[in-house]
C-alpha cells in the first residue's frame, strides 16, 4: 500500500530517517563513497526539506518512501529509499510510478555506479542527461524522464 506520509508525525519522520540511513549505507557500499549528504542528515534535516512524501507499507510498517517536489513544472525525485529487507520487491518502482502518474517531465539523480538504481530508472523510461562530480569526489548520474531529454 502506498500512501502520503506526514513528516510532522514523530514516529513517521523517525521511520523515514531510519530507512534512509540503512538504504543510503547500502548505496555507499555500492558506489564506494560516503559523500552523499543524505547519509549524514538528521530527522530534523529531512523534515525541513520542501518535499511531498509517499510511503510504501507492509503490515502497517513503513518499508519504503519517496520524497519529491514539482519545481518549475518538473517533478524532482529527491529521495527514494527502500529498507534493505525489502529490496527487489518492487517498492521503488511502484513509488516512482506513483510520482510519474502526476504527469509532466521528471528528473532524478543517483550515484553514477549505482547499477540497481540506474536499471530501475532506465526501466521506467528515464534517460541519462549528465554526469557530474560533487563535493567529496562523488560522481552523480542525472536522469530525465520524457519531456526533458
Amino acid at each position: 500500500m502506498i500512501v502520503p506520509l506526514d513528516m510532522t508525525d514523530d514516529a513517521t519522520a523517525e521511520a523515514v530517517h531510519r530507512i534512509a540511513l540503512h538504504s543510503y549505507a547500502v548505496e555507499a557500499e555500492l558506489i564506494g563513497s560516503t559523500a552523499n549528504p543524505a547519509l549524514h542528515e538528521t530527522v530534523e534535516d529531512m523534515r525541513a526539506l520542501p518535499l511531498r512524501w509517499l510511503g510504501g507499507f507492509v503490515d502497517n510498517e513503513l518499508v519504503a518512501f519517496v520524497g519529491y517536489a514539482r519545481v518549475d513544472g518538473v517533478l524532482d525525485i529527491d529521495r527514494l529509499c527502500v529498507a534493505p529487507s525489502h529490496f527487489r520487491l518492487g517498492f521503488a518502482r511502484r513509488l516512482v510510478e506513483q510520482v510519474l502518474a502526476e504527469g509532466g517531465p521528471a528528473i532524478v539523480s543517483t550515484g553514477a555506479v549505482n547499477a540497481p538504481a540506474i536499471a530501475l530508472y532506465e526501466g521506467l523510461g528515464f534517460r541519462l542527461v549528465d554526469t557530474v562530480v560533487v563535493e567529496g569526489g562523488l560522481r552523480i548520474a542525472q536522469f530525465g524522464h520524457p519531456g526533458l531529454v
